[in-house]
Parts: C-alpha cells; sequence; structure tokens
C-alpha cells in the first residue's frame, strides 16, 4: 500500500510540475532559512559546553555601588588580584581556582620575526584544573609554574617557528625580557567566551614592574584578573555568595563611614552564562545576546510556518484540478482515510526531497552566515545524534503540519457534486486561508519595520556630533620606550607638514571608561567628599587640540604652567556631578582625586568617549605622574597628505624604537567596530526580511490562484457584460489589499513596542517616525499588488467562452 502512495505521489507531482515546483520551492527556501538559524543557535547555546567541569565552574565578578542608595555603578567581569588566594584560603568547598590576566596589545619577537599580539593572557599554573585544554607539547602539571615562561597555541608556534620544535625556545617579550617556551596547546574551541594564543606564567607578573608581589597582594583598585573558581558538585554557589560580605569587610578595610560591603560586592556568574547572559563593564570578548537567540528562533519557526501555509495554500488552490480524481476515487470504493494518506503521502515526499534540496542550500549559504554573525558555524554542528534525528524527521512534521489541512478538505468532497461539476469551496475555507496570509504579511510588515529602525539607527550613530574630532586621527599603541624621549619624538613627528598634532593619553575615544577614583572638594580648608562617580582619562597638554575638544570655561592644561602637573580640567557632566551649576564657578577650585590634589583649570565640552549604548559620564582629565599609565598615542594627520603622513609617522617609528614593531588603526575604524554587532543584526534583519515576504508573495499566490479558480465562470460573465481588464483586475485585487490593511493594523503596534524595546539599549538613540510605518505598507501593498496582478491579468485577458462552454 505505501510503494501504491508513493508512485501516485510521484505521478500527480510531475503532472502537476508548476504547482509543485513552487510547493519544493516554498518549502526548501523555508527549511533552509530553519537549518541555518538553527546552525547559529545550537552554536550559541554549545558555548563553554565543551569544558567537561563546565557545569561547577564560576566566574567571579565585581560590583561598585552607591553606599547612600545601593545602585550599580559598575559592574566588572573582573576582579582585583588579592581576591584569588584570599577566596580559596577562606573558602575550604572550593575545589580550584585559577587567575587570567589580558595584556591587551604586547610586542614580541624570536631572531628577526616581530610581531604585535593581542590575543595573550598572564594566566597561573591552576588553569588547567578548571579548563579543558588540550596540551600537545609541555607537561600541564608545571609548564606555567615559573616565571618567564610561555605556552603557545598551534597556530602561534607555527607563526613562530614554523616546523621546528618551539619548546624551550627563547621568545623577547616587548623587547625587554626573555620568555622560554615550555608548552604547545591545541586553541581554545571557538564556542569559547575567550581565545588565548599565547599565555605567560602568571608568577612572570611578580617580577613586574607595573604589578609586582607586594601589588598583587595588596592592590583592591586594580580589577583587571579574570577569577574562574570550581565547585563541588551539586553545590549551590548562593551559600557561598552569602559568605562574600564578611569576606569583604573582614579583608578591605579603608577606614570609611561605610563598611567595605556597602559599596561593592562579589558576585559568582556560572561559566555557560557568560556568552548569552553577561554584558558587564569589562568581558574578555564580545559576548552573544539570548534576546538575539530567542528573536532568530522565532524568525525560523516563523518561515517554516508560513512555509507551510503557503502549500496548503498551493494544494487547495489546486483541488479543483483533482476533484474529479477524488470523486471517481471515492466512487469505486476509496475510504476516507486511504484518500488522506495518499495526500499526506505526497506532502511527506515532497518535504523529504524539500529537506535534502535544503541541505546543499544550507552547505552553501553557511560561509555568508559566518561573515555576518562573526562566527565559524559548520555542518557539522547537526551531526549530533540528538540533532541529526530531529532534523532527519522534519519532512515527517513539516509534511503532516502542510498537508493535513489539504488532506482534510480534499477528502470531503462529495463525489457526486464534483462529477456533476457542482463543487465549490465554502466561504469558511478562503476566510481560513485569508487569515493566513494575514499573518504572513503582518510579520512581514514588522520585519520590514524593524529593518528600517534598525538601519536609522545605525546611521544615527555614525552621522550624530560626537563632540571632537575623530576624523583623520591616526592611533599606535603606546610604548615604554618612549618614556624619556617622547617629546622628541613628537617633534620629530611634527617637522612633517601633513601631521597636524600628537597626543598621548591613557585611553582614547571608542575605549569604556571604567577607571574612577574617589573624590573630594576643597572648600574653607574642608574637604568635602563627593558621591558621584567620576571617570578618568590620563593626557598630555595636546589631547585636547589633537581631538578638538572644545574649553566651555577656564583653560587647558599647558606647559607654561608648572602646577599644571597635578591641575585637572572636567567635563560638563562632572560640573553637574559635583553639584554646581554654572561652569565658571568651579574655575580654580582645589580638588583631590585617588589622593591627588590640585586645582581645576578648565571644563571641557561634553562628548561621546565610549560608544552611544553609553550616556555621556562625569570625567576628569589630568597628566599622570608615570608615563606608564600612558596606553596610546593619537597622531591628527592632514586629510589630503595621508599616504606622506602614514610614511612619516612609520619612519619616525622605526627610528625611535627599532626593536618594536609598528602598527596604526584609524580612529575610524575604531568606532566602526563599535556598531558592528548592531550592523550585523541589520543585515540579518534585511535578509530574513526579503526572505519572510518572498515565501508570503508564495502564500498570496496560492490564495489567488484559488480564489480566481472559484470565480472563473463569473469572470467570464463580467467580460460577455462588458467588463475591462482593468475593472477585472481591480475586482480581484482590493480584497486581497484589503488583507494587506488589515496586516498592518495588526503589525503597527507590536513593531512600535518591539523596537521602542529595543532602543532602549542606547543611550543615545534615533525616534521612531510615523513615515517608517506608511513606508512599510507601501512596500507591502506594491508587493501584494504585483504578485496578484499576474493571475489577476492572467484570468481578464482569458477567453470568456472557454470558461463558459462548460456552464
Amino acid at each position: 500500500m505505501l510503494i501504491n502512495y508513493i508512485k501516485i505521489a510521484v505521478r500527480n507531482l510531475l503532472k502537476y510540475r508548476f504547482i509543485s515546483f513552487i510547493n519544493l520551492f516554498g518549502l526548501t527556501i523555508g527549511l533552509s532559512c530553519c537549518l541555518l538559524i538553527l546552525t547559529y543557535i545550537i552554536h550559541e547555546l554549545s558555548f563553554d559546553k565543551y569544558n567537561s567541569k563546565a557545569a561547577n565552574v564560576y566566574r567571579v565578578t565585581r560590583i561598585f555601588k552607591s553606599p547612600e542608595t545601593g545602585a550599580v555603578n559598575l559592574h566588572l567581569g573582573t576582579v582585583a588580584p588579592p581576591f584569588g588566594p584570599l577566596l580559596q584560603n577562606d573558602f575550604k568547598e572550593i575545589k580550584a581556582l585559577t587567575r587570567l590576566l589580558s595584556v591587551g596589545v604586547l610586542p614580541l619577537a624570536w631572531q628577526e620575526k616581530k610581531f604585535i599580539e593581542r590575543n595573550v593572557y598572564f594566566a597561573d599554573e591552576h588553569l588547567f584544573d578548571v579548563f579543558d585544554v588540550k596540551v600537545v607539547k609541555g607537561n600541564p602539571a608545571n609548564a606555567l609554574t615559573d616565571p618567564f615562561t610561555v605556552m603557545l597555541s598551534e597556530e602561534m608556534a607555527k607563526k613562530y617557528f614554523g616546523d621546528a620544535d618551539p619548546v624551550n625556545q627563547v621568545i623577547k617579550m616587548d623587547n625587554r625580557s626573555n620568555v622560554k617556551v615550555t608548552g604547545v596547546y591545541k586553541a581554545f574551541p571557538s564556542n569559547a567566551h575567550f581565545h588565548p594564543g599565547i599565555m605567560i606564567s602568571f608568577n612572570t607578573l611578580k617580577d613586574s614592574a607595573i604589578y609586582g608581589e607586594q601589588n598583587l597582594r595588596t592592590n583592591w583598585g586594580n580589577n583587571s584578573f579574570f577569577t574562574y573558581m570550581l565547585l563541588p558538585d551539586n553545590y549551590d554557589p548562593k551559600r557561598l555568595e552569602a559568605q562574600f560580605p564578611a569576606f569583604l569587610n573582614r579583608h578591605i578595610v579603608e577606614g570609611a563611614k561605610y563598611k567595605t560591603s556597602q559599596w561593592t560586592s562579589l558576585t559568582l556568574q556560572k561559566l555557560t552564562d557568560i556568552h548569552l547572559h553577561s554584558h558587564l563593564d569589562y568581558e574578555a570578548e564580545e559576548n552573544g545576546d539570548i534576546k538575539r537567540v530567542y528573536v532568530f528562533s522565532a524568525i525560523a519557526l516563523f518561515i517554516l510556518l508560513i512555509a507551510c501555509i503557503n502549500y496548503m495554500n498551493l494544494s487547495t488552490a489546486r483541488s479543483a484540478l483533482r476533484a474529479r480524481e477524488i470523486g471517481i476515487r471515492k466512487v469505486v470504493g476509496a475510504r476516507r482515510k486511504e484518500i488522506i494518506a495518499q495526500f499526506l503521502s505526497e506532502s511527506v515526499l515532497l518535504s523529504a526531497l524539500a529537506l535534502l534540496l535544503a541541505i546543499a542550500c544550507t552547505s552553501m549559504a553557511l560561509p555568508w552566515l559566518n561573515e555576518i554573525s562573526n562566527q565559524t558555524l559548520s555542518l557539522n554542528i547537526l551531526l549530533k545524534w540528538y540533532i541529526l534525528v530531529p532534523v532527519l524527521f522534519i519532512p515527517v512534521v513539516t509534511g503532516l503540519l502542510s498537508g493535513i489541512y489539504p488532506a482534510l478538505f480534499m477528502s470531503s468532497f462529495q463525489p457526486v457534486k464534483v462529477l456533476k461539476g457542482l463543487f465549490k469551496a465554502s466561504g469558511g475555507n478562503i476566510s481560513f486561508r485569508q487569515v493566513l496570509v494575514t499573518a504572513q504579511f503582518a510579520i512581514s510588515i514588522i520585519l520590514i519595520i524593524s529593518t528600517v529602525v534598525v538601519f536609522k539607527q545605525l546611521r544615527y550613530m555614525q552621522q550624530k556630533s560626537l563632540g571632537f574630532d575623530r576624523e583623520h586621527i591616526v592611533t599606535l599603541q603606546y610604548n615604554g620606550g618612549l618614556n624619556n624621549k617622547f617629546e622628541a619624538f613628537r617633534n620629530d613627528l611634527l617637522t612633517n607638514s601633513s601631521i597636524k598634532d600628537v597626543t598621548r593619553s591613557s585611553r582614547i575615544p571608542t575605549g569604556r571608561l571604567l577607571d574612577a577614583m574617589g573624590t573630594q572638594i576643597i572648600n574653607n580648608d574642608t574637604a568635602m567628599p563627593v558621591s558621584a562617580d567620576i571617570k578618568y582619562v590620563a593626557a598630555d597638554q595636546q589631547f585636547l587640540s589633537t581631538y578638538g575638544v572644545h574649553l566651555v570655561a577656564g583653560r587647558s592644561l599647558s606647559k607654561e604652567f608648572t602646577t599644571d602637573t597635578s591641575s585637572f580640567l572636567i567635563n560638563e557632566a562632572a560640573v553637574k556631578a559635583l553639584g554646581y551649576t554654572n561652569n565658571e564657578k568651579v574655575i580654580g577650585k582645589t580638588m583631590v582625586y585617588g589622593g591627588r590634589r590640585g586645582q581645576l583649570v578648565g571644563v571641557i565640552n561634553d562628548f561621546h568617549f565610549e560608544s552611544m549604548h553609553q550616556k555621556i559620564v562625569p570625567l576628569i582629565v589630568f597628566m599622570p605622574a608615570d608615563p606608564n599609565n600612558y596606553g596610546r598615542i593619537s597622531v591628527k594627520i592632514a586629510g589630503n597628505a595621508i599616504p606622506e603622513a602614514l610614511s612619516h609617522i612609520q619612519q619616525t617609528w622605526n627610528r625611535f624604537l627599532p626593536d618594536v614593531p609598528y602598527e596604526h588603526t584609524f580612529m575610524d575604524e575604531n568606532f566602526d567596530k563599535l556598531y558592528k554587532s548592531e550592523e550585523r543584526q541589520a543585515n540579518l534583519f534585511t535578509t530574513f526580511a526579503c526572505i519572510a515576504i518572498f515565501i508570503a508573495c508564495l502564500g498570496l499566490f496560492g490564495l489567488t490562484t484559488f480564489t480566481i479558480t472559484q470565480r472563473i465562470k463569473e469572470i467570464g460573465i463580467r467580460k460577455v457584460l462588458g467588463a475591462s481588464t482593468g475593472n477585472i483586475v481591480g475586482l480581484l485585487s482590493k480584497d486581497f489589499l484589503k488583507l494587506v490593511l488589515i496586516a498592518a493594523i495588526i503589525a503597527f503596534p507590536v513593531a512600535w513596542y518591539a523596537m521602542s524595546s529595543w532602543l532602549q539599549d542606547f543611550a543615545y538613540r534615533t525616534h521612531i517616525q510615523w513615515w517608517i510605518f506608511i513606508t512599510a505598507l507601501a512596500i507591502a501593498a506594491f508587493i501584494a499588488l504585483a504578485t496578484i496582478s499576474i493571475q489577476a491579468i492572467k484570468a481578464a485577458l482569458a477567453n470568456p467562452v472557454t470558461s463558459l462552454r462548460s456552464e
């Protein structure tokens, strides 16, 4: 019986090639989108689960808050260095604990090879007790124990040493220290939340000029250390968190009027939650977002659903062509359940073929998705048995879902009526399909509006005035080798007319402002504490002129004033935070910031140092006492002589720092990186919106075909009575355009609410204007009209004699 069903199914699919092709094409596109999104979702949900201990690993995070209100000012994914050993000492339930410090950018050299590396971490010897790291050379038990030892990923080992054995080779670090290679490990998998390419032993920091052993034991302010702990099986981390306030009060005593636990706290974050649920103020790498997973899951289900709806519409549209076949089969004894089985077998067969084509399409589309999502996805993700089995059941589920309604509908035909030519679909059936098409266009309109709003926000962020001039600024990594000769370096750069200005600072715009220190205003020799959280940037006198930051009161830092080595500049937001309403009134005030006493000499305009996700925060600018606090060099160049300027900068760099690799970036590039996530989201929205609209058009095509089939004799009579082609096209089109209008009424409030919620993530955002909704409606109406007109014009131009002859 089953073989017979399949044979008949194949014959019918070949007999009605055009409709079968459209059905197959719609299901293939729908399933391809589902497989693509499924691959992305499975990868996102798999982060850090490669680690066999992942269920028991937690990251320690630190919160800074207002002691008066409890409001969170800063939530870091890192903590101060003393926390690690103290936590392990005080809480015996901690089975293992490891610390890592991201270096950021580090020059490394071996023989004549010189590189600037970014994925460099200081890691302690307990890393292997917490994380699964596949070591291919060396002994993990002691590879990171001794100071000035380093482990390389296989890629890095190949980069430096080629096919030679890297173990015991010596690499020069930052042109100062030599480190010995003690091991090689396989790269961390793509679904890890951080990817160290080079790991230097943590004990090396004890001999560091910046850290040192004393600093590692007592510095509570340098919160740069990722700290992970391994807890016992089935241990409730809340039990440990409940003991953290007493732990903080016991170890951090600063003599203030507030207990330590009132202004700072520690929390535990599950390792597998970091990628999708963590958006803290400092992360190892850019994380994903669980909201994005939910959104794309909904899109995948929707696209699959409308593909199934289209199958229903096209199959029922074809019902008039198969009515006599069904009538004859019933007359010769076929039961209803057998007819239902026949139609379901056709649906499942078509779905199975669509799945095979969808797998091929997914394989071809994955490189595009990888580029858009910044992931490394492959079809291998789907080859695990608990994923592969449900995927193989997709044709059955899709076939049954899309075929059940047409099967029930067509098996209900009364043989007497269909054989006499009296078959006609009921209005209730038409209404049901109209509801489905309305839902399709409602979602399509929502996606159109969402896409427009996302692109509008991107354009707003790119074009909004930042409060400073970011054009034609080249940035370099500051190197300690310039500490005693930076003025000579600057002057040498300025000898070229294409170089306009040069400055150095601890951070540059586009970086996060994470550092803040205690602030006091001196009034009548009395120190008045300031509760506001004021961030800082250490910079030299040329910072304002290089970036075009404007003074709104007072003066800038200047070499002409020897006291300016301890003077301060603040922005307008800081003036308000200090409790002043007039910028002029703060000029000349004495303040203490982080133990540094000096005068406020100027107020600068509020400018966007960070991305527009963050509000402009109170900011203070001063010259650091230690030049090692500088992190970046910024060079303003002439826009009409960029190649000449870049060549001069590189030559000057090589002359002053011959052993340090040269590397530059443009400020514009840094700003573009800030919004890469939104740009990827916009591109995905656009793509899936187009796919959804396309599939909705297939559904509309099916409903149009069905309706015209039912009204073919009416159209013939109207033409005989003198109706023009335009009259008939208008008559057939207006009912469908009503569906688009109803869809818009449903879609508008949903889209407005969804995009208003999305825009809340930006401190500075565009407005959702009325024309966006009208544009979305116009696009949907135009697409619908174009789709309908194809069939409507064909029906209107048909010879009425042909349709009326059988009456």
